[in-house]
């Protein structure tokens, strides 16, 4: 359980920063010997309480952005269903086949991220930016959901590719708004395990995990938003492709 603390620890900051925290917390519980979905299920309720101190560590960022977050959070709430439902019936080989090609595609967007971005601040003034970056941006937010309410890791990474590349917001308020929509999607597909797979959950894992992860958010949101835009897009692309390693080659 000390293990499992420390993990809830290291994955609430890194997930408030960047995202993928559950590639530290879910290899140490199999590590552990705890069976894949138990696993998978407890973290992903255990990890509410760090995007909880997440979110609101970034409160400054989200000053004003209601109207924003009011567009996006349905997405991720629907994504979120629909991905926890479809990890409670469908076999896991069938999904986590596309995540390394869904992770790769986020950092191909936070790599050109800049380039649109001053793509769109070299418009004329005034001019409102393509409609089809709005589209875009829900579509890819939907699909992170889905993504998230089945399994997690890298949700951040992916997220926060999309937003860096279709929006012209600072990438600290787009890490903002990363930590509002993960919880969305965390909380969602934690309520339906907790309704609907109860036996798939070990409490006490649960309960270290969420109080590191507690912890880790708070010291994530402190160190994360003084981190400059240009190092926090390399932190996002290397963590990425430890991500795409871990899951083609070690899973």
């Amino acid at each position: 359980m000390i293990a499992v603390f420390a993990a809830g620890v290291f994955a609430g900051g890194i997930n408030t920063i960047v995202g993928s925290g559950t590639l530290v917390t879910f290899p140490i519980l199999l590590f552990l010997g705890f069976p894949a979905l138990t696993a998978n299920v407890s973290n992903n309720i255990g990890l509410v309480a760090g995007g909880i101190t997440g979110s609101y560590g970034y409160r400054k960022e989200l000053t004003g952005q209601s109207a924003t977050l009011r567009r996006m959070i349905p997405l991720s709430f629907v994504g979120s269903v629909i991905g926890a439902s479809l990890l409670l019936v469908l076999p896991a080989d069938a999904f986590k086949a596309i995540v390394p090609v869904l992770i790769a595609i986020a950092l191909v967007l936070v790599l050109i991220g800049p380039r649109l971005q001053k793509r769109a601040a070299d418009r004329a003034e005034g001019e409102a930016a393509p409609s089809w970056h709005r589209w875009a941006i829900a579509v890819g937010v939907f699909v992170a959901g889905v993504y998230g309410g089945y399994f997690g890791a890298a949700q951040g990474v992916l997220l926060m590719g999309i937003l860096s590349a279709l929006s012209s917001e600072p990438l600290q308020r787009l890490n903002g708004y990363k930590n509002v929509l993960s919880l969305i999607v965390n909380f969602v597909a934690a309520v339906l395990f907790i309704l609907f797979a109860r036996d798939h959950i070990t409490w006490l894992i649960v309960l270290f995990i969420g109080l590191g992860s507690f912890l880790g958010g708070i010291i994530g949101a402190k160190v994360g938003r003084r981190i400059p835009p240009n190092a926090l897009r390399a932190l996002i692309i290397t963590i990425g492709v430890v991500a795409i390693v871990k899951l083609i080659w070690f899973s």
